[in-house]
């Protein structure tokens, strides 16, 4: 019997459907609403485009919360540095930029999202060696120390540059729209639904089948245990910190060309609504991070075509409503 035990395969966690189905209801719920099947699929679109870019900036914080039990309230300084490093490179090639071919758009702005990318993540080595690693496992100094970080970053973009907005125009190649039918579909939103994708396979990816992976989500359930099997959590915890803010430095770049502006104070407007996302998907939790920014898209698209005055508060609404059902997000996978 014992033999027979031993033998048996590993019983496999049942999966939990209900939020992964949350978003497809809600979009089928708007279809007798809206009334127009083309003005739906509009909707949706620009709600799987702009949910993507809210993926990106949040992902990395989602990874922080869950594995570093640090409350940084400064992330939104990295999607602020992001945009910048990328008007600094694409300044000097505005010919290429405006050049009509999608090939030469892509080479000068690949180049512009990885160094946005370097640049954020340095960034967030500096903020981790000296603001965050003082003050592990106390909440209000990371509150505090992490807030500061965030006006000093803003008033350092202001010093720099000053107060008015930097226009960042779209490539030539990426303005416009995909006509199908009655449907338009912007160019530039499917390229930010394609590479939010691929951030969040490459990061299911990571976490799901390799081994860094596996110490990471390992980290997320029980730092301590990591530790006495003698892994350096430690180099873990920088690792995960500067990959999230490299992340939000490649979402700044995205939001910054959705928006086609820069300005100092972009990282007050999205630092809200990435926290929002982030508690809505559940403290470490990729997948429901993934979900959460879909769902926030979702409500502020279908909830400013509705009903544009109660779009200002459709996120706080749409919290609330995930956190009487689910106290800890949709997916959490930590208990702090």
């Amino acid at each position: 019997m014992t033999d027979l035990a031993a033998t048996d395969p590993l019983p496999k966690p049942k999966r939990d459907l209900a939020p992964i189905l949350l978003p497809i209801a809600l979009a089928l719920l708007m279809i007798p609403l809206i009334g127009s099947t083309s003005s739906w699929l509009t909707l949706t679109a620009a709600s799987l485009a702009m949910g993507m870019m809210i993926f990106i900036m949040a992902s990395g914080l989602t990874l922080v919360f869950g594995l570093m039990d640090v409350l940084n309230f400064g992330h939104g300084a990295f999607i602020a540095v992001g945009a910048y490093v990328a008007t600094l490179v694409l300044a000097p090639f505005a010919a290429s930029i405006q050049a009509d071919s999608l090939w030469m758009n892509l080479a000068v702005l690949a180049p512009a999202a990885l160094l946005s990318m370097a640049v954020s993540g340095a960034l967030g080595l500096i903020v981790e060696r000296v603001l965050i690693l003082p003050v592990y496992g106390q909440h209000l100094k990371q509150i505090l120390m992490t807030t500061g970080g965030l006006i000093v970053a803003e008033q350092t973009l202001y010093a720099l540059w000053g107060p008015q907005i930097i226009p960042m125009p779209l490539p030539a190649s990426l303005r416009g729209s995909f006509i199908l039918g009655d449907v338009a579909i912007a160019k530039y939103r499917v390229l930010a639904m394609l590479i939010g994708l691929a951030v969040f396979i490459a990061i299911q990816l990571v976490l799901n089948r390799t081994k860094l992976g596996l110490l990471i989500r390992a980290g997320v359930e029980n730092r301590e245990m990591v530790e006495a099997l003698g892994y350096r959590i430690r180099r873990l915890f920088l690792g995960v910190f500067m990959t999230g803010s490299a992340l939000a430095g490649l979402g700044g770049v995205m939001w910054a060309l959705y928006r086609e502006q820069v300005h100092a104070s972009m990282s007050d407007d999205l630092t809200v609504l990435i926290f929002i996302v982030v508690i809505i998907g559940g403290l470490g939790s990729i997948g429901g991070c993934f979900i959460g920014a879909i769902l926030v898209a979702m409500v502020a698209n279908y909830g400013g075509f509705l009903v544009p005055k109660l779009a200002l508060v459709s996120n706080i609404l749409l919290m609330v409503a995930i956190l009487m059902w689910r106290p800890r997000g949709l997916y959490a996978v930590t208990s702090r």
